[in-house]
């Protein structure tokens, strides 16, 4: 039985092979997003280098006159030689687009980033936090790692969230505007309904808007807004949506959703602890805002606005 890889880009079997384009497979579907393949790095080495590649070249060369040679030897009644196996980056090429190739997985080269590729960004793992394994929806998310009895409808609630995810449904490139619009809808996914149709804090009561404003993100100019939600059971949390331009593939708008919850009893900015237990400091949200880089982007994001604070 085969298994069905991981997310990833790979080669887009739709296109002619001319173009020399990827595409990426969400693991069960290809998406619309495409992009021109990485090229490798070629390292200098002087005039060693050079022979060395034209004897590699030339190897090749003498390699593929071999298999012609045979191929035009072989009996006209033989069968046809099927396509070469593709490689573990590749998809499998069938009448239509299928699925790519499964691949082996390896250990996880940065535990202290999630990488989102197709986004083309990574989202900083703070202290207290951890990578989902899987998520409802399949949005790249990072969490608190301890659950506990919602307050209202449903079984286990997290004390913390952040998922990423490409915008969709829109042709809006202002990130103002993605904020403003996604923040009702982060909102009412946290604290209102879940994705599977749950009130585990049996609704909103009322909401407060504390921040807002542009804030640099992975080299990008964005925009945030954060809320305080109350609801009916429990003591709420915080949401924000955070808005900005992807700077990979077809440069896509991009949206993080954030939720954390409130301390019980408490109101102020400054809720939130550490120890484990309830919910992580708020200020984890402006720490992860910071920390989201461009994949391969270095340490610095640059851009403008590079603090989070409040706006009028």
């Amino acid at each position: 039985m085969s298994m069905s890889p991981p997310p990833g880009w790979y080669t887009d079997p739709s296109a002619p092979p001319a173009q020399h384009v990827e595409r990426w497979w969400d693991g069960s579907a290809w998406t619309e997003h495409r992009r021109a393949p990485a090229q490798p790095v070629v390292s200098g080495g002087g005039g060693r280098a050079k022979a060395v590649a034209l004897a590699a070249a030339g190897v090749v060369l003498v390699a593929a006159i071999v298999t012609g040679v045979v191929i035009l030897g072989k009996d006209d009644d033989a069968p046809e030689a099927g396509a070469p196996a593709p490689s573990t980056s590749e998809p499998v090429d069938t009448s239509s687009p299928t699925s790519p190739t499964p691949t082996t997985s390896a250990p996880d080269p940065d535990p202290a980033n999630l990488v989102d590729q197709l986004n083309g960004i990574t989202i900083p793992v703070p202290d207290g936090w951890e990578k989902a394994d899987s998520t409802v929806g399949g949005d790249p998310t990072v969490r608190t790692p301890d659950t506990y009895d919602c307050p209202g409808e449903g079984s286990l609630c997290r004390h913390g969230t952040v998922y990423s995810r490409t915008a969709t449904g829109t042709d809006e490139r202002s990130p103002k505007a993605l904020a403003l619009g996604d923040i009702k809808e982060a909102a009412d996914g946290a604290y209102d309904e879940d994705r599977v149709g749950m009130e585990p804090f049996d609704g909103i009561v009322s909401h407060q808007k504390v921040k807002a404003g542009t804030v640099a993100v992975a080299g990008r100019s964005g925009y945030y807004v954060r809320w305080r939600v109350r609801t009916k059971t429990g003591p709420g949390g915080y949401v924000q949506s955070l808005a900005f331009p992807s700077s990979a593939g077809s440069e896509a708008m991009v949206i993080v959703r954030f939720a954390i919850d409130a301390e019980s009893g408490g109101s102020g900015e400054g809720e939130g602890g550490a120890d484990g237990e309830g919910p992580p400091p708020l200020t984890d949200m402006d720490k992860i805002t910071k920390g989201i880089r461009a994949v391969g982007g270095g340490a610095t994001s640059g851009g403008v606005g590079n603090s989070v604070g409040a706006t009028p």
